[in-house]
């Protein structure tokens, strides 16, 4: 059971708090407003209104015990960057702070952030890509370069066999699930693929946008 600590009780802390209270991880929410920490509070183990950016407040807490510290403060790019600095300076094992542009995911690497999410950019690419190609069903970004796709299986792909197609030597990518009728399986060198079914594909765009 993992150790949680979300610093910033909004709507994206509040989506975090869920997903990991269903996980079984055991949370710590912070938030300066007390109406926030009302919100979150039957999603989490405990709670407590307070300043994240006050260096004796944050040393009670005891951060060197959370496995991972998320700075999820949208209202001041501010508090977000002076809350992950302290947090590094206190001990913290990971930190991970939410950007919302490009400047401040830079500013946030750059003064204690060992990782950063960027919602509102990384919903743009997936939606993007997703209607950018009828093929296209779903992205999973991982890298700049690198993606997990899942895609349809082609027309002319229908009947054949994965080893017929031998899609890692001929397209440069690597299919690591197939989904038939919304079950995932694993994909074997015998298994024949149906225009019914969806492919998970790892790869890059440009081989994608090739073989599709």
């Amino acid at each position: 059971m993992k150790s949680i600590l979300i610093i910033g009780a909004g709507q994206f802390g509040i989506h975090i708090a869920k997903r990991m209270s269903q996980l079984n991880c055991e949370i710590m929410a912070i938030d300066s407003n007390e109406e926030r920490i009302n919100t979150i509070l039957p999603f989490v183990t405990n709670a407590q209104i307070g300043d994240s950016t006050n260096a004796d407040f944050m040393s009670s807490l005891g951060i060197p015990d959370f496995d991972v510290c998320m700075v999820t403060i949208s209202d001041s790019f501010q508090d977000s960057l002076e809350t992950t600095a302290l947090l590094k300076d206190l001990g913290a094992n990971k930190v991970i702070s939410r950007a919302q542009n490009d400047v401040q995911e830079k500013f946030l690497l750059r003064n204690g952030a060992d990782e950063t999410v960027y919602p509102e950019k990384q919903t743009a690419v997936r939606l993007a890509t997703k209607e950018a190609s009828d093929d296209i069903l779903d992205v999973l970004q991982l890298d700049h370069n690198l993606n997990i796709y899942e895609v349809r299986v082609p027309r002319s792909w229908n009947n054949r066999t994965l080893a017929e197609l031998d899609i890692r030597k001929k397209h440069n990518l690597n299919v690591i699930a197939v989904r038939i009728q919304n079950q995932l399986v694993l994909p074997m060198p015998d298994m024949v693929l149906n225009i019914d079914d969806a492919m998970l594909i790892l790869g890059n765009m440009k081989d994608i946008q090739k073989a599709f």
